[in-house]
């Protein structure tokens, strides 16, 4: 189901424009399209030239918004592909006055026609759909086509960091990591009752997290 378009959505874009790049693609087959790059020049995005770590799937901001602010030393570009939600992140943004977090409008299957190769540090997975129908596995944020994917962007010692509340992502993802090329660390069956520190919450984890549902995360990187 299509989600209705918010009030003033246009305007609300235009106001956040500093905070927001929006991805225009004609070609609608990814696999032909990202070889038509249309690189972002992050060192004019943002003010400090700093290292760069990505957010797949970022929802409303809460995460990227407090891990930005927590880490001025790193510029964060976060992904969602819906308008109606990502303008809510660059508003958050926004009022926190944020100078180290930015946002593109796009799916994950265009990254790097956006973002040049070896460039990204950290990719952080939080609570990505987990899309439970095995037909449509391929498109989970973890199965190998985007693994793929992310071994463009990511610099050779980065790490995928990912959180989820949903047991059969987390063992669908392991199985996937391990089959492409990474190494697992620091695999937790039950985040909250860890020894983890410095985690930030998403919104979708908060509730989880009141429900009293387990959170998995795990730490990969290229071997």
């Amino acid at each position: 189901m299509r989600m209705k378009k918010k009030k003033y959505l246009t305007e609300r874009l235009e106001a956040v424009s500093e905070y927001l790049y929006t991805s225009v693609i004609e070609d609608r087959n990814f696999k032909t399209a990202i070889y038509d790059k249309d690189y972002i020049d992050f060192d004019s995005w943002f003010e400090k030239s700093q290292p760069l770590y990505l957010e797949v799937g970022c929802g409303k901001g809460k995460f990227a918004c407090e891990f930005a602010a927590s880490h001025p030393e790193i510029n964060l570009i976060a992904v969602e592909r819906e308008a109606n939600v990502i303008v809510s992140a660059c508003e958050l943004a926004q009022k926190m006055g944020l100078k180290n977090v930015r946002f593109i409008k796009c799916t994950a299957e265009y990254l790097e026609r956006h973002i040049q190769p070896e460039s990204i540090e950290q990719i952080f997975l939080n609570f990505s759909c987990p899309f439970p129908k095995k037909k449509y596995a391929c498109h989970r944020l973890t199965h190998h086509g985007f693994l793929e994917i992310y071994k463009r962007i990511m610099k050779p010692t980065a790490e995928i960091h990912q959180k989820t509340d949903n047991m059969k992502l987390f063992e669908f993802s392991i199985e996937e990591f391990s089959q492409n090329g990474f190494a697992l660390k620091n695999v937790t069956l039950d985040l909250h009752n860890s020894k983890f520190e410095g985690n930030i919450m998403t919104e979708y984890e908060e509730k989880f997290v009141s429900q009293g549902l387990p959170i998995y995360r795990l730490e990969a990187y290229i071997k």
